[in-house]
């Protein structure tokens, strides 16, 4: 049995208390086709929130059984539906080969290059956390820690 619970150094400072989404399930948001507002994820209890860290969200039945859980979760907390999000056929982070250009970008803020080897070796979560702290409007304070912690620079 593995531990679907995989959280990052960079995310210590809220993983505790679950405050924030944390990247793991994000990763699984983005699986599933389900957008959470922060607002939604804090209106829901702890054990609520642990469960949508633990379940799993990888086969497509699995994929499926967790939208629904969170598509009447998010209906119970808030009576507002959810808001689908359009579920990326190939995503970029389950593409090893391709460096995509914003965390390039974002990289190169730091003085650093990431190698096509580099990005190769990391886990298809991994490269989703640096996809999305390299985006705009994210927390980018964090792209330096994990850059560090994926032993990238």
């Amino acid at each position: 049995m593995t531990n679907n619970k995989i959280f990052f150094e960079f995310e210590a400072d809220f993983v505790e208390s679950l405050r924030c989404i944390p990247m793991q399930v994000r990763y699984k948001l983005d699986t599933s086709g389900i957008k959470l507002k922060l607002s939604d994820w804090h209106q829901m209890s702890q054990t609520e929130r642990e469960a949508l860290v633990e379940l799993p969200c990888t086969t497509e039945t699995e994929i499926q059984s967790y939208r629904q859980y969170l598509e009447q979760l998010i209906l119970t907390r808030t009576g507002i539906p959810a808001k689908q999000l359009p579920i990326e056929p190939q995503p970029e982070w389950m593409d090893s080969t391709n460096l995509p250009a914003s965390v390039q970008e974002k990289a190169q803020e730091l003085a650093l290059t990431i190698t096509t080897q580099q990005w190769e070796s990391l886990t298809p979560l991994q490269r989703f956390a640096l996809i999305k702290l390299s985006r705009s409007g994210h927390e980018n304070k964090n792209f330096p820690k994990a850059i560090a912690e994926f032993h990238l620079s």
